[in-house]
């Protein structure tokens, strides 16, 4: 070999070993290991959020069952069990796991605590609704853009229970509120369609108010004049809800899954209206059902809400 031909094979081979150097020395680093964290959230709709910003490097489980309403949970030995075996507990907070408090007692355990709605503030009711005045209104969910600070604190709670995961969560968290800033905007177009006067809401309990606040409706009033569905109305208060549907001509009553129709079913008799049940509000479905994530279930209630106003 001349030594031109040389010197050239040599330069050529000294660029390739110094371009793989400083590409390998440049190359991003592998992810870590998934650690192995039991990660349990309470509701079925914050499982899901949470499972959006903990991707595929956790799995997070919920505690309540599919289809149940957190106001009427009942927890088992089983459940007591699953929370003391968590070493994440995420939970809504402002006041929506009353049933919790005890749990934790029998649990035991230093479980990492992520509360999902920490720093948001409850609406302000109307003067006259003291349920609300007393306990605050915790369906914070039900207005997308609150979510937002849901995803901000599971990230922020991750994190810190995983710091080699900090990057993926937050990466994923950001993915997630581009997608509920896209569901606020596919609402905010879907309720155009309802003239501003028919946009009035009289639901089973009081829970459509951050969703009423967000969306420019009216809420006309509750079957059931608490934000938990485990209180009773009185013959007086439903005559009020009666007299206040003809009044404003609310065409129809809204009622969640999993909700007893019949109270809803006599006033909506005697007021002249309809019923639209099956709006899914505490849980979501099993994944062939037709609200298996959050931001599904939103978009199915809109669809049924605008369907029956507009």
């Amino acid at each position: 070999m001349s030594r031109t031909k040389f010197t050239i094979t040599w330069f050529v081979t000294w660029l390739f070993v110094i371009g793989w150097c400083v590409g390998g020395a440049h190359a991003a680093a592998p992810p870590t290991a998934a650690p192995d964290l039991k990660v349990l959230a309470i509701e079925t709709f914050l499982a899901d959020i949470a499972q959006n910003v903990a991707g595929e490097r956790l799995t997070v489980e919920s505690l309540i069952p599919i289809g149940l309403d957190p106001h009427s949970f009942e927890p088992t030995p089983g459940d007591v069990r699953r929370v003391a075996e968590s070493q994440v507990l995420i939970l809504h907070g402002a006041g929506m796991e009353e049933f919790l408090a005890p749990i934790l007692e029998q649990a035991g355990g230093e479980q990492q605590i992520i509360e999902a709605a920490a720093g948001l503030a409850f609406r302000t009711p109307p003067a006259a609704d003291s349920d609300l005045h007393e306990h605050g209104d915790p369906h914070f969910w039900l207005d997308p853009t609150r979510v937002i600070t849901y995803v901000v604190n599971i990230r922020d709670g991750l994190s810190a229970a995983d710091p080699d995961g900090a990057l993926e969560y937050a990466r994923n968290a950001a993915a997630y509120i581009s997608q509920l800033e896209s569901l606020d905007r596919w609402i905010t177009e879907q309720v155009q369609q309802i003239p501003p006067e028919h946009r009035l809401l009289v639901t089973n309990h009081e829970s459509f108010g951050y969703f009423a606040d967000r969306y420019g409706f009216q809420v006309v009033g509750t079957v059931i004049p608490s934000v938990s569905t485990g209180a009773s109305p009185s013959a007086q208060q439903m005559a009020q809800l009666i007299e206040h549907i003809r009044e404003t001509g609310a065409p129809a009553i809204f009622l969640e899954t999993g909700t007893n129709p019949q109270l809803a079913e006599q006033i909506a008799a005697d007021a002249g209206v309809k019923v639209v049940t099956e709006l899914f509000t505490h849980s979501i479905t099993e994944p062939g059902g037709a609200a298996p994530t959050y931001i599904a279930m939103m978009e199915y209630n809109t669809r049924a809400i605008v369907e029956a106003l507009k």
